[in-house]
């Protein structure tokens, strides 16, 4: 694979790491992050190998839903800081090397918004087909709440004219009518905006949702093709930025998340998150069978070669298993949250990685090894690096939104305030920032941060694993994970075992085009470990320990390699 060609479609290869600007660093005391503040961590990040910033929400916002719930798409929470301050972020990151996204909610505003303070005044308001109305009492809804036990409808009858109004999420957030061609007008300047400022892409928030034509009348929802808007986002995000990324949560079947890409022709999102293989990950690591990974991942359709998945473990919201059975569900409820306060939602988890494995260092290890390994651009939520914990005090998916935990000092160095004035308390206990903090991580070489900046240089310089064709490789230990990536003549062999135990691992690649087939060729270790013969034949064996993990290179004598 020639390096010279990744750069054309960045977000193969990159490595994104996902931040809430309020809870990373407070640069002036108030108690609140701030962009002045990240600024100040942009160069933590560079160290440890991020390509890709993805900012969760920072416009203004009353900050019910964490800032999903916005009143202005044109400018900066003033708890934030100003256009300025983002605008010097911005280079900052830019001057490392790194790029930044945002998320972008198309989906709702905030019931306080402009638009929708004006739309409730009359049924004529200029302003009343932003959003999605109906004037008979709607059917029952309740099954279909996104957040059940917070709403009972996704309908709710607004006093001052009688009718109701859709939200596909809390009452506090009506939903935009996308269909309105003044809403896409004012959604595509809102974008144009932050691109002209220096952003590179959007995540795109439930995206399914947004594409929801129900509100229309029957005859009018039956003409409307949703995804034409999709590809008309693009469209226009092409234009204006050729190089930028629509990054897109979707949590469907792969059958549907192939239309969401755009079929083959792959004109709508460049990236989905990939909820299938993530929740088929949690499930092999609560029964040590690798099994159900692997048969998920070789059920991924085939997609444009430009578009491409987002691998991740963890992500801001619940660690939704909705695609899962309600047998497997309780099995990994039973593992990695028995308690009824860890679960949420009936559906998912509300804890981080390290404290459901039980700071298990090997099987973390593990974790990220193969996440990092798996076809597709690695996801980070902020303070994986370090294992931070939750805190199941806060409500809801508060428990893993926590501030950045910078050193074992006041509030964990992230702000200078009083306690009692942090945006979030922090965690305590064995995951407080006395014991798991950026300071002594750095410092240390056997910590997970050291271990995850190795982690991010060696897939950096494999570019196959976000460009190659990937397969599963035969061996007949049900914990291991075997796989390959190859891409132009670049084959990677990369080992995963979801067990207590070691094994000996014996498995063979596929034939060779070549005409000395795997003769005079060997797996080259590509961390520190030994290397390993192959067979002529590509037959090996490789002994990998408790949760061993091991990322291997196809070399043959005379392969010129990089030092």
């Amino acid at each position: 694979m020639r390096i010279a060609e990744t750069s054309d479609l960045w977000w193969k290869n990159a490595v994104i790491y996902c931040l809430d600007v309020e809870t990373f660093h407070d640069d002036d005391g108030d108690g609140t992050g701030d962009f002045a503040g990240l600024t100040q961590r942009v160069d933590y990040l560079a160290a440890l190998g991020v390509t890709c910033i993805w900012l969760m929400p920072f416009y203004p916002s009353p900050d019910r839903d964490d800032g999903y719930d916005v009143t202005d798409f044109f400018n900066v929470d003033p708890r934030l800081g100003t256009l300025g301050d983002l605008v010097e972020f911005i280079r900052a990151a830019k001057d490392r090397g790194m790029r930044v996204i945002a998320d972008f909610v198309v989906n709702h505003t905030s019931s306080q918004h402009p638009w929708f303070v004006e739309a409730r005044k009359s049924t004529d308001n200029p302003y009343r087909d932003f959003y999605v109305w109906r004037k008979d009492t709607p059917p029952d809804t309740s099954a279909e709440v996104v957040f059940p036990g917070e709403e009972n409808s996704l309908w709710t009858r607004d006093e001052a004219t009688g009718e109701w109004y859709l939200h596909m999420f809390a009452k506090y957030q009506p939903d935009l009518n996308v269909t309105n061609p003044q809403v896409r007008d004012q959604i595509a300047k809102a974008m144009g905006l932050w691109l002209e400022l220096g952003l590179d892409g959007f995540r795109l928030d439930a995206v399914p949702f947004f594409l929801e034509t129900r509100g229309e009348p029957k005859d009018q929802a039956a003409r409307i093709n949703p995804h034409g808007y999709l590809r008309a986002l693009r469209s226009f995000l092409n234009r204006r930025n050729g190089s930028a990324v629509l990054l897109g949560e979707v949590n469907l079947s792969y059958k549907e998340q192939l239309e969401y890409f755009g079929g083959m022709e792959g004109n709508e999102l460049n990236m989905q998150f990939d909820f299938l293989s993530m929740q088929h990950l949690y499930l092999s690591l609560a029964r040590q069978d690798a099994r159900h990974l692997a048969e998920t991942l070789k059920g991924r359709p085939q997609i444009n070669p430009d578009n491409q998945w987002a691998m991740f473990v963890r992500n801001h919201d619940e660690l939704t298993l909705d695609k899962l059975s309600e047998g497997e569900r309780q099995e990994v409820f039973a593992a990695f949250g028995p308690e009824k306060n860890m679960q949420i939602y009936g559906r998912g988890l509300r804890r981080r990685l390290p404290p459901m494995l039980g700071g298990d260092p090997d099987r973390l290890r593990m974790v990220y090894s193969l996440m990092f390994s798996l076809p597709g651009t690695p996801v980070l939520f902020y303070g994986e690096e370090l294992g931070m914990g939750e805190d199941l005090r806060q409500k809801g998916r508060a428990a893993v939104r926590t501030p950045m935990q910078w050193n074992n000092e006041k509030n964990g160095g992230f702000s200078s305030a009083k306690t009692m004035d942090l945006v979030a308390p922090l965690v305590r206990g064995e995951y407080g920032p006395d014991r798991v903090n950026a300071a002594a991580a750095k410092r240390d070489p056997e910590s997970l941060f050291n271990f995850m900046a190795t982690l991010i240089a060696r897939y950096r310089e494999a570019a196959e694993l976000g460009w190659g064709s990937f397969g599963v490789i035969d061996q007949g230990e049900p914990a291991v994970f075997a796989h390959t990536c190859s891409s132009e003549g670049g084959t990677l062999v990369l080992l995963h075992n979801f067990g207590e135990d070691s094994v000996k691992v014996s498995g063979r690649l596929e034939p060779d085009d070549g005409p000395r087939g795997f003769r005079d060729a060997m797996l080259l270790d590509l961390f520190d470990g030994d290397s390993v013969g192959l067979a002529p034949d590509g037959g090996f064996t490789v002994e990998l320990g408790r949760y061993g993990c091991r990322w291997f290179r196809v070399h043959r004598k005379g392969d010129r390699l990089a030092p």
